[in-house]
C-alpha cells in the first residue's frame, strides 16, 4: 500500500484557546518512514479570533505546510472536513480537531498499523488504553460506547470507538463517497459507508484522550447522539 503523503484535516471552529498549539504540534510531528504531510485548516466560519491567529501562526511559520480555506458561513464540521477532502493531495487522511483533546503524536501508531499491512483502514481508539483525563463517563462511556455497538451491529466490525477523530482512510476511497452530514453524523457515515466496500479491512489502535467541557468548548450535545443514532440508520440502507 502507497503511503508517501499523509493529509491531515483541521477543521476549527472557535478555537482560539488552543489552535496555535495544536498547529505547532502538528508542525513540529515527524511521521514515520519519512512521510510527507500536508495540514489543511478549515476555519468554519468562526466568530471568535480564531481565524486572526491561524493568519498570525502562518505568517510566523513560513516554512510550514500549512493551507487555509475560510468558510463563507458555518456549515458544521462535516462540511468542513468535506472540503478538506476535496483540497487533500495525500495517499491517505486522516482528522485533527482544533482542540487539544488528542495527541498528534498518536497519529504514527496509525501510521505504523496501516505500513504493516494489517489493514487498509486504520481507527483511533480511546477505549484500549486508560490514558484518558477529564473523561465524561455517561458521553464517554456510556453514550460513545452505546453508539460504537449499534454501529457495529449494521456494519459487521468490531470497533471499540466509532466516533473518535482519528480515522486513517485511503484519500481516493473518500473522495469517491458522495459525503453528506455537515456536522457530527460524518462518523456514522463515514464507517457505515466503508462497511459496504468489499475487501476493507479495518483495526483499531489505542489513543490517548485529554476530554475538555462545555465551557472548555465541547461543541457535541445529545441532539447530536440522536443524529448519529439516525444517520446509522439511514445509512445502513441508502447511500
Amino acid at each position: 500500500m502507497i503511503l508517501k503523503k499523509l493529509s491531515i484535516i483541521i477543521p476549527a471552529f472557535n478555537e482560539g484557546k488552543t489552535i496555535q498549539q495544536v498547529l505547532q504540534n502538528l508542525v513540529d510531528l515527524k511521521l514515520n518512514d519519512g512521510i510527507e504531510k500536508e495540514l489543511l485548516v478549515i476555519n468554519d466560519f468562526s466568530s471568535d479570533n480564531t481565524s486572526f491567529l491561524i493568519d498570525q501562526f502562518i505568517s510566523e511559520n513560513k516554512n510550514s505546510e500549512i493551507q487555509l480555506f475560510n468558510q463563507l458561513e458555518n456549515k458544521g464540521k462535516g462540511a468542513a472536513i468535506h472540503k478538506g477532502i476535496e483540497m487533500a493531495t495525500g495517499d491517505f487522511i486522516v482528522i485533527q480537531d482544533a482542540d487539544l483533546e488528542l495527541n498528534p503524536t498518536d497519529i504514527n501508531r496509525l501510521l505504523d498499523c496501516l505500513i504493516s499491512g494489517k489493514s487498509s483502514v486504520v481507527y483511533g481508539s480511546r477505549f484500549l488504553t486508560n490514558n484518558h483525563k477529564n473523561t465524561n463517563f455517561v458521553w464517554h462511556i456510556l453514550g460513545n460506547g452505546f453508539l460504537t455497538k449499534l454501529s457495529n451491529l449494521f456494519t459487521g466490525f468490531r470497533l471499540t470507538d466509532m466516533m473518535t477523530c482519528y480515522k486513517l482512510i485511503p484519500s481516493e476511497v473518500l473522495k469517491s463517497m458522495h459525503l453528506k452530514e455537515m456536522r457530527f453524523g460524518f462518523e456514522p457515515e463515514v464507517t457505515l459507508k466503508l462497511s459496504k466496500i468489499n475487501n476493507l479491512t479495518i483495526q483499531e489502535v489505542p489513543i490517548s484522550y485529554d476530554a475538555r467541557s462545555k465551557t472548555e468548548g465541547k461543541k457535541i450535545s445529545a441532539k447530536d447522539g440522536f443524529r448519529v443514532i439516525y444517520c446509522i440508520l439511514k445509512y445502513k440502507f441508502s447511500n
